[in-house]
């Protein structure tokens, strides 16, 4: 970015050499994001290059370092950045000209590198004075078309050069090889792409302006990592991803299974996830196996020493084959093989990061030179709209040239016509130029053309070979001309181009897109009927058997019930904290009845300042209405809250002042919502208007809140209608059950505002019938 200086006005307009120190904080500050956001971090939409990336490859174009050409020192080509381009510091540019040759880390490498540079272990590369550095062949898409006119030029930190304000992509990198990026209040994770998925997905929406979502979907189905993998993500939850821009998507390794000698057989990993590397797998496996003490602990807890066990038992042998042959080969030896492989399988993944999630995080520097976050429909829409100015510009530019030549060439035939003349004027003539203008009627530029070809070339013009060529020039600018008055013409050329290109630099898909099962370790649990009891103070039993008496549960003392749920010991506990994390505990890792049982807080991990608000215990497949204070709410699955860790995960997306209410049991019989509101406005709308987010989020809006009212308790039910409770007339409880017939009053669509129900108390409460 050019430098700016501090503007010393204050805000209401007087010229001052005096500035505070908050307003100059704030500008200073507010100038150093938009450098970082823009100047930094993120990558544009039309080329998919940060600033330094795009100063890299325009540098090594100017110095020759086609992909033909012979490498040079990386010094050189970081002298030559450094110098020209990018004011800051060498191993910056350096680690930047690293990343686009490492072939592990782009899909489709930019730099062709020769020598050490690093490995997906996390091994460094050589010093920027012994590796050797050219384009690699696809480059060529992004500085093909350079110098035709299709971008602007600006000039560099210094003035004494100029630079491109963007490359003129021929394909949408920003898909084909991603980025990641964190700037001030922004961030950026853009998984990589295939190029033949990415260059029909623009076809499909050249072809149709109006295709769906869904419809883009089946042509570009998902990421393409460098270094395959699976994603075991289902297609809705990618494409729930893709069309808001923003998600997470689950991956892990690719493996085979080789049979030995003697019925002995061994887990051979062949591909990892992003993020992954044989070395931190390896290293998580030890910190399993030979754990460590935590902070303020004497020993290991149980649950480390029941994973050590349990990994001990199954596995013997680990090592590292991965080669020249081989780019990731991780072997892994059961004790005995008459291990289950599944359970083998399962319980590796489970506890490393050959299984995780992939952030995904489409925000980039749009056409509008504004970040912003994306779907993918409108980062393809955007750059097709960008290539079609590029290719508008790239055709004016050839039109030119073409005109120019025509022009020149015009001048010519005029001379073979009268080349003794011309030859007489010249040799004769004080001034030659004006009088071959006056004499032929020629334009200054023909004149000049003239006298600059020697008069032994003049001489041997030939008519066949300018009229050849003069025919040839007219043919393409009049096709040239058609292509610039017709847009259908311009659709068919890009849709050629990205076909031809495809052909020429595709490869087939890398990644496996399938869905599976997410590796979980389950512990073999005898499944029994048990009641899970939790107290108001968060202290947490079970008892077996259903239907006990609650009456009989003693707490401490201020402590009292807050709730009793039946379930079976397979099931999960799910805590609500006021952060809109959710956390899970199975029920069978639960302490018995005997007691008072002992505070959840110690079975997990809450940031500080958390407090845990609400309990529920059921089977995973269990459906809730999950609803916030602030009026929105939607539906999840118990399962989609399971986390494997104590820190739980975040799921509810709170506003400022927003309160997790308390969560809402769908039985099969329910099929409508009633939204009460602190104003004790009723409404009710159909289940079928909610939406269910396996992700989590803040949902849809429930009921229309007025201000300082809030969202107190919903309810799901069914044909059995509705019960109301309060405070009637000398504060005695009070409650009414209204019918299908009698709350029509209040049925409407979800979002309105309700109204007061037809009762003679004010309602505090509500169940279902």
């Amino acid at each position: 970015m050019e430098q700016q200086n501090i503007n010393f006005t204050t805000p209401n307009g007087v010229d001052t050499e005096f500035l505070t120190l908050g307003d100059y904080a704030e500008r200073a500050y507010l100038d150093y994001a938009v450098s970082v956001v823009k100047g930094r971090a993120l990558p544009e939409v039309g080329d998919g290059q940060k600033p330094v990336q795009r100063r890299i490859l325009f540098a090594m174009s100017e110095m020759g370092l086609a992909a033909d050409a012979k490498p040079v020192k990386s010094a050189r080509v970081v002298g030559d950045v450094l110098g020209k381009y990018h004011p800051h510091g060498d191993q910056s540019a350096y680690d930047a000209l690293v990343r686009l040759a490492q072939d592990f880390s782009l899909r489709y490498p930019l730099i062709d590198g020769q020598g050490n540079f690093g490995s997906r272990d996390g091994d460094g590369a050589a010093a920027m004075r012994y590796t050797e550095a050219r384009l690699t062949p696809i480059a060529r898409l992004l500085l093909g078309e350079l110098y035709e006119g299709t971008v602007d030029f600006m000039p560099n930190y210094d003035g004494s050069n100029e630079e491109p304000r963007g490359l003129p992509a021929r394909l949408p990198f920003v898909l084909l090889n991603g980025a990641s990026g964190i700037a001030v209040g922004l961030a950026t994770e853009i998984p990589s792409h295939n190029l033949r998925e990415v260059a029909q997905a623009a076809i499909a929406l050249i072809r149709n302006p109006k295709l769906s979502h869904a419809e883009l979907m089946t042509t570009l189905p998902g990421p393409d990592f460098p270094g395959g993998g699976q994603i075991i993500s289902s297609a809705d939850e990618i494409a729930s991803a893709y069309e808001a821009g923003r998600g997470s998507l689950k991956v892990r390794a690719r493996w085979k299974i080789e049979e030995l000698a003697r019925g002995q057989w061994q887990l051979v990993i062949t591909e990892l996830p992003p993020n992954a590397s044989g070395q931190k797998v390896f290293e998580e496996i030890e910190e399993l196996t030979n754990p460590k003490l935590k902070a303020g602990k004497k020993t290991l807890t149980p649950e480390q020493q029941q994973t050590k066990q349990h990994l001990l038992s199954l596995l013997d042998t680990v090592r590292d084959e991965s080669g020249r042959e081989a780019a990731v080969r991780l072997v892994f030896e059961p004790k005995s093989s008459r291990i289950e492989v599944d359970e083998f399988i399962n319980t590796l993944l489970a506890q490393t990061s050959m299984e995780s999630n992939v952030a995904l995080n489409l925000v980039m520097i749009g056409t509008d030179g504004r970040p912003r976050q994306k779907p993918l429909i409108e980062i393809l829409r955007e750059w097709i709209a960008f290539r079609f100015v590029t290719i508008t510009r790239r055709s004016r530019f050839r039109l030119a040239k073409m005109e120019d030549r025509i022009h020149i060439l015009e001048g010519r035939l005029i001379v073979f016509l009268n080349l003794d003349e011309v030859i007489r004027i010249i040799r004769e003539a004080d001034e030659p130029k004006p009088a071959l203008i006056h004499a032929f009627d020629l334009s200054e530029r023909q004149a000049d053309d003239i006298l600059e070809i020697r008069l032994r070339q003049l001489a041997r013009l030939e008519s066949i070979k300018l009229e050849k060529e003069l025919a040839e020039l007219r043919d393409a600018r009049t096709k040239l001309q058609e292509l610039l008055g017709s847009e259908a013409a311009m659709k068919r050329l890009l849709m050629r181009e990205l076909e031809a290109d495809a052909k020429q630099y595709g490869d087939e898909r890398r990644t496996l897109i399938r869905q599976e099962r997410r590796a979980v370790i389950e512990a073999r649990v005898v499944d029994e009927p048990i009641t899970v009891v939790i107290s108001q103070k968060g202290w947490v039993r079970v008892h077996k058997g259903h239907g006990l008496d609650a009456a009989q549960f003693a707490f401490k003392a201020s402590d009292q019930l807050y709730g009793a749920f039946e379930c079976r010991t397979p099931d999960t506990l799910i805590a609500w904290g006021s952060n809109g994390r959710v956390y899970s505990v199975p029920v069978a890792t639960l302490p018995g009845g005997r007691g008072d049982g002992v505070p959840l807080t110690s079975l997990l991990e809450l940031a500080a300042g958390t407090q845990l608000l609400h309990y529920f215990a059921a089977p995973i497949e269990q459906r809730l209405l999950l609803s916030m204070s602030t009026g929105f709410g939607f539906i999840a699955k118990i399962g989609d809250m399971v986390s494997r860790v104590k820190a739980g995960k975040a799921f509810m997306t709170l506003d400022a002042q927003a309160v997790p209410l308390l969560s809402v049991p769908l039985l099969p019989h329910a099929s409508y919502v009633a939204c009460l509101s602190s104003s004790a406005r009723l409404l009710v709308f159909s289940l079928d208007e909610l939406k269910t987010l396996a992700g989590g989020g803040r949902g849809l809006t429930l009921i229309g809140l007025e201000d300082g009212e809030t969202l107190v308790q919903t309810a799901a039910f069914g044909a059995a209608g509705l019960v109301l409770t309060g405070v009637g007339r000398g504060g005695k409880l009070a409650e009414a059950t209204l019918s299908l017939a009698a709350l029509a009053p209040v049925l409407g669509k979800r979002a309105r505002r309700g109204r007061a129900p037809a009762i003679k108390f004010k309602a505090t409460g509500l169940r279902p019938a």
